[in-house]
Formats: C-alpha cells, sequence, structure tokens
C-alpha cells in the first residue's frame, strides 16, 4: 500500500491491488499484501473501469455491478474526516471478472451440497428423539415446533456471508427472454420491500431447460437475467450498488427430472434474491 504523506490540510489517498473479499451494499473489503483488508465506500463519484475487453454503453454501470467477492482489482482512494477510504477509482480486467463469476458458482455450490447434508444429519437426528420421546406428548409438541421453525430457515437460508430475507422466481416460455407483466409486478414489489432493509444487495441469475443447445441455453438464461435486472434498476429504481452482477447459469442445476414438460418450464426461470450482509444484520 502506497500512502501520501501530506500536511493535514491535503487529503490522505491511498493506492493498493489485491482481491475484493467482501461487499455490503455501498461497500467493499479488498486483501492485499499478506493478508491486510481495507474498506472502501462506493460513491456516485466512484470510476470503474473494466480495463479488459469489455466496451459499449452503460459499461461503467456494469462494471459497479460487476464488484462481487473474488474479482481481482486495482483501488485508488481517498481518506475522509471521518476516517472513512472514499473509493476514486476501481479498475478490473474482464478475464478476472470471469474466473471470479467461476470461484463464486463453485464456492455456493459447495455450500448448498454442505447445507443439504446438514439438513439430511438433522432430519435424522429429529426422528431418533422423536422415537425417544413418543410417549412423552409435550415434547412431541416441542419438537413439532422446533421442525416448523427449521424448515422456516431452510426456507431462507444462508448464501456465503449473507441471509436470504426474501425470493421471487420469474418463469419464461420455451426461447422466451421478456419478462410477463405478472412477474414484473412482482419484482417491483420485491424492490420496494427490499429499500428499507440496512446494506442489502439484489441477486439475479438467469437459468433455463436442458432442449437445445447448451450455447444458446446459456444465451436464454443470460438474456432473461439481463432483463429481470434492467427492470430492477430501471422501474424498480435500484441503485446500481445494490446489484450484484447477474449471472446465467444455463441448463445446469435442474429442477426436478427435466424430460417432462412440466419440469421444463420450471427450470426457464431467474431467481431474484434480496440478501443482507450477516455482519450488518447483528449489529
Amino acid at each position: 500500500m502506497l500512502l501520501a504523506l501530506a500536511p493535514a490540510a491535503i487529503a490522505e489517498t491511498v493506492k493498493i491491488e489485491g482481491f475484493i473479499v467482501g461487499r455490503s451494499g455501498d461497500e467493499i473489503v479488498v486483501k492485499f499484501g499478506s493478508g491486510a483488508e481495507l474498506a472502501f465506500q462506493l460513491t456516485p463519484l466512484t470510476k470503474v473501469s473494466d480495463i479488459g475487453e469489455l466496451h459499449g454503453p452503460g459499461r461503467k454501470e456494469m462494471a459497479m455491478a460487476a464488484l462481487i467477492p473474488g474479482l481481482k482489482v486495482k483501488v485508488e482512494g481517498v481518506y475522509n474526516e471521518s476516517r472513512q477510504v472514499l473509493a476514486k477509482s476501481i479498475k478490473f480486467k474482464s478475464g478476472d471478472l470471469e474466473d471470479a463469476k467461476k470461484i463464486q458458482a463453485g464456492m455456493h455450490e459447495l455450500r448448498v451440497q454442505n447445507v443439504q447434508q446438514q439438513e439430511e444429519l438433522d432430519r435424522q437426528n429429529a426422528e431418533l428423539k422423536a422415537q425417544r420421546e413418543a410417549l412423552e406428548k409435550q415434547k412431541q409438541q416441542v419438537e413439532a415446533n422446533k421442525a416448523a421453525i427449521e424448515a422456516a430457515v431452510a426456507r431462507f437460508g444462508e448464501l456465503d456471508d449473507y441471509y436470504i430475507l426474501d425470493e421471487v422466481t420469474v418463469l419464461f416460455g420455451n426461447g422466451k427472454v421478456k419478462v410477463d407483466p405478472q412477474s414484473e409486478a412482482q419484482l417491483l414489489a420485491l424492490a420496494e420491500k427490499a429499500k428499507p432493509v440496512n446494506g442489502y444487495v439484489i441477486e439475479v441469475k438467469g437459468f433455463a431447460s436442458s432442449s437445445g443447445s447448451a450455447a444458446l441455453n446459456q444465451k436464454l438464461s443470460q438474456d432473461r437475467a439481463t432483463n429481470v435486472t434492467n427492470i430492477l434498476i430501471q422501474k424498480g429504481h435500484v441503485a446500481l450498488t445494490r446489484m450484484l452482477a447477474p449471472g446465467a447459469v444455463g441448463e445446469f442445476h435442474q429442477v426436478g427430472n427435466d424430460n417432462t414438460a412440466e419440469a421444463e418450464a420450471q427450470n426457464r426461470r431467474v431467481v431474484v434474491r434480496v440478501l443482507q450482509n450477516k455482519a450488518i444484520a447483528g449489529i
């Protein structure tokens, strides 16, 4: 880290190169050097640049949304009077963004597997406990209440360092990417419910059924995720700093048996989640 030492009248600046290890609303945390971490505040004046292959209108806006954990960045900032570091410029490469997305996808799937294994273990333990307490009516009621609570926790779950506070699934017709009016209304309602949440961010992931080529399904899932993201930003007035980069999963992670028409319809979807950082939730 290079610090510009100057008189008190001149702002203290900082330049580092490292990896984003945390994202919470308008703040990113960057790990650099031998493991030190520094938090940067994102502001409307923050200049975000993709110095790789991404070009065209809206480049800065998409780059702001692409500030995800695992992304290698070069950051320049300045300390304010409260000793917070305001990010002046953030630079990254397209190739590093793709690597970060792959890392996040792999970590997410591993966590899902761990959660499923833990849920199965919890279910088996609950059954054994229920058998031991079969003759005790009062304890049976307690066990039933506990199961209901666990079901609610499993519904909302946990993802990385975030709590999932709300979720909407948007379904699409075969080969379609346009969001229908009913689903658009649900998205706008979700955006309004999210705004009072301290430090919230919104995750958008697109999926496709296994019919057709993998390349086409990947593009369909990306276009669906992009259209949903545009509705949240343009009509739901969700700030760009609150949006995680839209992900395209394609035909992977199918719901049930994708050989049936009903299952294929369920797989042509975009899942939208409102997330809150666990550290902020604990304040």
